[in-house]
């Protein structure tokens, strides 16, 4: 299974970037982890997003933990959006990441 997490920033970006880097090091793990296919900022920069491959039996663990881990949620200056996600076209693709 894959999922679509939406970051949106819930303070202004100078109270942000003080956590980014901790963010970023966070992703590096999830990235490890082979849990993270795929992440960058939004443009304009008010939010991000993560692409995101979750074992099928425990999407929502996964998605909870991967949220709540994140350094902007224990900063609280971020939301996430968790969308589970079961593409058709091009998953074997996906599938080759």
């Amino acid at each position: 299974m894959y999922a679509l997490a939406i970051i949106r920033f819930r303070k202004p970006i100078e109270q942000v970037l003080p956590v980014v880097d901790g963010h970023r090091a966070y992703l590096a793990s999830l990235k490890e982890q082979g849990l993270l296919l795929a992440s960058g900022p939004l443009d304009p920069r008010n939010g991000g997003a993560l692409l995101l491959r979750v074992p099928d039996d425990a999407v929502d663990a996964t998605l909870d933990a991967v949220r709540d881990n994140d350094p902007y949620i224990k900063a609280n200056v971020a939301q996430y959006e968790l969308l589970p996600w079961n593409p058709v076209l091009g998953k074997e693709g996906l599938d080759q990441l």
